[in-house]
This record gives C-alpha cells, structure tokens and sequence, in this order.
C-alpha cells in the first residue's frame, strides 16, 4: 500500500520553479534556540517575502506541535507546509497492542489540532521511501524536516529514504534533508560533552525553554484523505507486511515471566490473582487512560498536559473524575519513590507527544506557583515535580549519551541504540554470516566486558551480539524495581526483535543467571546455553518452583535498609574498584587496566545508578539453577573459573555435576571471577568449539 490519499494541487497556487541541485547533504538545525525561535516568528508582510517553496514535516515520535523545532523552522521558511506520518511496519511491528493504541490515540489528536488550523496530518501505509517520494513528485517538495534520530532501526529507515530520494533526479532539484534536535541542554558541541555525569554537572548547562507551536500555514492543495485506521486495520497492515516474523515468534513476547511461573504453580494462586485482577472500577467518560487496566496516558498534547498538570497537583486533592482515576493510578505505579511518573507518561513521551523539556518547565513553573516563585535549595516541595524532574532529566542524560555514541564513536566496538519500553539500551553486533551469539555481562559491566571476544568469534564465521543491560554501562537506568525476571524479558524481546533467531546465549556472573533464567522460561529462543562462572542456586531432588517463588508473581518492594545499603556499598565500589576487580583476575591482573577501571567508575555516577544497587541487594535468586537448566532441556557448557573468589567453585561444580541433567558439559580453567575477560584466548577456543559442535548437532536433527 502507498498513501492512504490522492493529491491534487491547487490550480491558483504556481509550483515554484527551481533550478537543478546537486546531490543533498543534510543538515542539522542549529542548537541555539534563540535563532530558532527568531526565525520561527517572521513579522507579517515581511517574512513572507523570504518564504518559498514547498517542505515536507515527517513526523515519527515526535507526535506535537508544541515545542517541535522542525516545525517551527519549515513554518518560518517555506510557504506549504506538509505534515505527514507513515504507518511503516519497520516502526509499528516492534510495539505492542497497546502501545500502538496508544499511538492511534496520539495521531488522531494530533491530525484533529492541524485540520483545526488549516492544515492536516497525511497518512501513509507501507514502506515510508515510497511514500515520501511519491509526495515529492506531487508537491515538488524542496525540504524535508525530520528529528535526528538515535535507535538504529529509525536511523536505518532514515538512511534508506535519503538514498532512495538521491537515486531519483527531480527537476526542480533534489530535496534537501534538515534535521533537528530538542536540545534539554544549552550547549554548542555534542562532541566534546563529557560521557561521565559527575563532570558534566560541573558544567552547570542552562536548560533550554521549550518553543511555542508556531501558526500552521494552510494546507494549499486538495486532498482526499481517508479515515484514521483502527487498531485492527493497522493489524492487519502488520500481518501483511514484508519480513513479518513468524506470529509464535512474535508471541513469544506477550508471555510474561510470570505468567509462565504462574502455569508451573497451583490453580490456587491463579484463581487468587485472577479475582484480585478482576476487580473493577466503574469506568469514567474522560478517562485519561485507553482501559482500566492501563497505567499510561493516552492521546496527544493537550491530553498528557492535562493529566500531568493532574500528576503534579496530587497534594492538592480534586473533584475531578479523570484527575482522581490518575491519582488512583499514580498511588498503584509508585513502587518505589518517583517511579510512578515513567508509568504514567512513558508512553508519552516515547511518541514525543509531549517534550522532555516541556515537562520540566511545567514541573518548575508549578514548583514555584507553590513557593511564590523561589525554587529552594533543599530540593522540590511535592514528591510529583521531583519526581517528573529527575524523571526527563535522566532520560535526557541517556538519550545524550546515545546520541553522543552515533556521532563519536569512544568504545572498542561500534555502538548501536535499541529502545525497551522506552529506555535506551545499548548494543553491538559483529559479523556477517554463521550462527548468532547474544553475550550477556554480569554486575557492574557492560557490553565491552567482551572486549577480548566479540571480533574473535566474529572473524572465526559466526555474528555476535553484545548488550549492556538495562542499568548498566552507558545504557539506560530508570526509576524501576529491577528484578532476574525484568532482566529475562529485556533479553527475550532483544532476541525476537534485534537478533530474530534463536541464538547461542552466553552470559557471565549474574548474567549468566539471567540467560538460565531465558533459556528455562522461552527454550524456543536458546540454541545453547554457556555459563561461565554463574550467579545461582543447586537444590537438589527439585522438580518444580519452590513455594517460596510465590513472591516473583507479585510485586518487589525495596525496604529502607536497602535504600542505606546501596548507597555504602556504591560509595564502596568507587573507593575499592580497581582492587576489588583485580581480586576477580587473580592470573592476569594486567588486563584490569585504566579504561575498563574508569568505565565502572563512570557509570556508577550516571542518574540511576543507586537505584539499580538497591535492587542488587535486595536480590534473591530463588529459581533454582538446575531448575531453569532442566526446564530447558538444550545442551548446556559451564565454564568455571577455578579461582573465582566470590564463589566456591569445587563445591558449586559438584552440585552440578551431581543434580543437574545430563546435557550439561563442564571446563575448568584456571582463572577467576571474568574469564572471558581475564583469559580470552582460552575461552574464545572453547567457545568457538562448542557452538561449532552443537551447530553440527542441531543439523544432524533437523535432517533426521
């Protein structure tokens, strides 16, 4: 399918005649907001006589009109306007139901806001370059304005529409791409930023104001444009689209974790969630949420405003019933301090519907409404604006930091984005050809934790896949209980929609429990399953989930104890880091040098960091290991590092021996805590043989 309407341009406006151009070169609207703004607002009479030609708005996640710099730059410049989404499957077919819900409801209002001006928001279906050149052939389009994007597959999608629109010469010349940011921060250079949070608050960086929604010109064509699609018409756009993955593959993901812990546990606890579940409140008229099971905002910009001035004033009590409803939802999302307003406005904010930094100004503005305009020094007067506050600036860091690693690249391998639930997460992903590898990293490290290995298994004909987990590294740490089962789906939904085939999985330390954890629950995604040195539990003579597991289906909570000992323990770890990990390489202390030393360090200041500690501590691996392993059923290789100093390895190898299953291989090596990282030549062999050898073996099945 193309566009969802047919262009007919208004025979009383001339298309401008321009001269041929050469080959595009984009270009990024400039960080100064000020000129921006400048520009955004020409006087009448005389800007008009420096407007001209035709430009086209793509909107992808960035669903407003409100403070939305592209716009207001094309409003300022040209004289048609032309505002349009795409309903690609390349962006649509990672969400979920009720994420792309949430998006119709942001369209729809934001369709609704430009046809009240004049205007309107153009709807396509199918590959977005076929879109976007067929309205350049109609419109004549000369500019097209579109945010920078950090995710790989947005950047991809934006790479494969400029070389589709480049391999076309037009007459009037070749549109030029601008791309734009909305910079949080005022500064002039993203290169030279620091990546370690504690220098870059030395820099104390203003905050940029977010711009007024500039006066959309009249749409000067006539179109016929058919209806916003439905959820079951984007559905089955999906089920019809090219390299759609199989539906069990994709199903996959709508099993929770503890959905599948449910099934392997008495009817009993079932029958008792499901009454809790059922219990239902009369649903309102204006409800700010698409159900009354949902917990995130819906709708456009005007919508999320109303419900954050809503979230914001929580002290303040109200008559009003979607006001209630959300704080009724607020009250159930706080599992921990603050954590309610990802919750509440993730989604939001995700669809660009509302601004990061519009938040912020909302969330100041009313802090000083409530202290006769001072902001005091002790911190906010309502737990709500400290919570939105840290909230945007957080994923602001990241979303810098993400940003920052497209544009420079500072790592040992190149550095790709992918968004979960939101969240920034960082990977890489070396080679071309052969079976795929996913590498999982344990406490405290990061994706280049695998330094040693990534290219080695890579060059001997196999594609790696190396990810820092949420919480660590340089991706994402949001205000969230992280628990093993979080960790488990992240990495699920990772290899449905980034890998896309099942892979051998390896993981090191806690992530070695974290990929047992995958492998028992979703056995389908695992061609093999190596641990070395793992986190984790023998129990013997187990057979099933212990009664004491009956706590993962519910809610974590994290006790004050846990709040103190997280923060020692951090202020620990930055004091003792490069002793303590030369501990864990007790045969080759050389490689704990300075870069892996200070990337620790570096990340143990990111926004966040303390949160993700305060859950480690709280942490109680109660699945036991052999019970993941057993559940698996799949060929298992446990490397241990004899001179592991946080474990017992003779005593722990004993017990695997003795009560796991028969598919579980063991090499013994003589290294500590990281092997992969202390010895990689040793592991990189014995890696590169068993994925070989278990490979030979899934061939010999399937042809039998």
């Amino acid at each position: 399918m193309a566009l969802a309407f047919s262009l007919r341009p208004d025979p009383c406006i001339a298309a401008p005649l321009r001269p041929s151009l050469p080959p595009p070169r984009p270009r990024l609207l400039p960080f100064c907001v000020a000129c921006v703004r400048a520009s955004a607002s020409p006087a009448r009479g005389q800007g008009e006589a420096v407007r001209g030609g035709s430009a086209l708005v793509w909107f992808k996640n960035d669903l407003r009109v409100d403070d939305h710099p592209g716009l207001v730059a094309a409003v300022a410049k040209h004289e048609t306007v032309v505002p349009l989404y795409v309903f690609d499957h390349r962006i649509l077919s990672d969400l979920s139901d009720e994420m792309r819900e949430l998006l119709l409801f942001s369209v729809k209002e934001l369709k609704e806001l430009l046809k009240g001006q004049g205007s309107d928001l153009l709807l396509g279906f199918g590959t977005t370059e076929d879109v976007i050149l067929e309205l350049v052939n109609k419109v004549k389009l000369s500019h097209i304005y579109a945010e920078e994007e950090v995710e790989y597959n947005l950047r991809k999608l934006t790479t494969t529409v400029e070389s589709s629109l480049s391999a076309v010469p037009f007459s009037w010349g070749n549109p030029e791409f601008i791309f734009w940011r909305t910079p949080f921060y005022d500064f002039k250079n993203l290169k030279e930023l620091p990546a370690s949070y504690h220098e870059f608050t030395k820099l104390k960086l203003s905050i940029s104001l977010p711009l007024p929604a500039p006066t959309i010109p009249v749409l000067g064509m006539e179109f016929k444009t058919s209806a916003l699609p439905s959820l079951v018409d984007v559905e089955n756009y999906l089920y019809g689209a090219p390299c759609q993955s199989d539906d069990s593959w994709i199903s996959l993901k709508k099993a929770s974790p503890k959905s599948i812990l449910k099934m392997n546990r008495n009817q009993d606890i079932i029958k008792i969630s499901s009454t809790f579940n059922n219990v239902r409140s009369t649903k309102i008229s204006n409800s700010m949420f698409v159900s009354q099971e949902g917990s995130m905002v819906k709708g456009g910009t005007n919508s999320v405003l109303n419900a954050l001035t809503a979230y914001l004033r929580d002290l303040e009590g109200t008559a009003r019933d979607d006001w209630q409803e959300l704080h009724d939802k607020l009250r159930k999302a706080e599992t921990r301090k603050g954590a309610s307003f990802s919750v509440l406005f993730g989604s939001a904010l995700y669809f660009g519907t509302i601004s990061r930094r519009r938040v912020y100004y909302e969330a100041i503005k009313y802090e000083k409404e409530r202290n006769a305009g001072f902001l005091s020094p002790f911190g906010y007067s309502a737990p709500t604006v400290a919570a939105a506050v840290d909230a945007v600036c957080s994923m602001e860091w990241y979303a810098v930091l993400a940003l920052k690693s497209q544009i420079r690249n500072e790592g040992v391998y190149p550095v790709q984005i992918w968004r979960w639930k939101g969240h920034f997460i960082q990977y890489t992903a070396v080679g071309n050809e052969g079976p795929a590898a996913l590498l999982v990293h344990g406490f405290g490290a990061f994706l280049e934790h695998f330094r040693g290995n990534i290219s080695n298994i890579a060059d001997d004909g196999h594609r790696v896949w190396a990810i820092s987990l949420l919480g660590f590294g340089k991706s994402e740490k949001p205000n969230v209980i992280y628990t093993e089962l979080l960790w488990a789906e992240l990495l699920r939904d990772f290899i449905v929609d980034v890998v896309r085939e099942p892979v051998h999985l390896v993981g090191n330390s806690l992530g070695g429990y974290f990929v047992a954890t995958v492998a028992g629950l979703w056995p389908s995604l695992v061609k093999s399953l190596v641990l070395i040195n793992t986190a984790g539990s023998i129990v013997p003579t187990i057979s099933s989930i212990p009664s004491v597991d009956v706590k993962l289906i519910q809610e974590r909570k994290i006790s004050g104890l846990a709040w103190l000992q997280a923060q020692l323990l951090l202020l620990f770890l930055r004091s003792t880091a490069g002793k303590f990990i030369e501990k864990c390489y007790p045969t080759n202390v050389e490689r704990v040098d300075g870069w892996l030393v200070g990337e620790i360090l570096r990340a143990s200041f990111d926004p966040g960091a303390a949160i993700v500690l305060e859950s480690i501590v709280s942490f109680d691996l109660s699945i036991p290991l052999n019970y993941l392993l057993g559940s698996f059923g799949g060929e298992v290789l446990i490397i241990q590092g004899m001179k592991d100093p946080l474990s017992k390895s003779k005593a722990f190898l004993s017990m695997v021996r003795e009560h796991c299953c028969n598919k579980v291989t063991v090499s013994e090596l003589d290294a500590g805590h990281c092997p992969h990282d202390e010895v990689p030549q040793k592991v990189n062999s014995i890696l590169r043989e068993w994925i070989t050898k278990v490979e030979s073996s899934l061939h010999i099945l399937e042809r039998a």
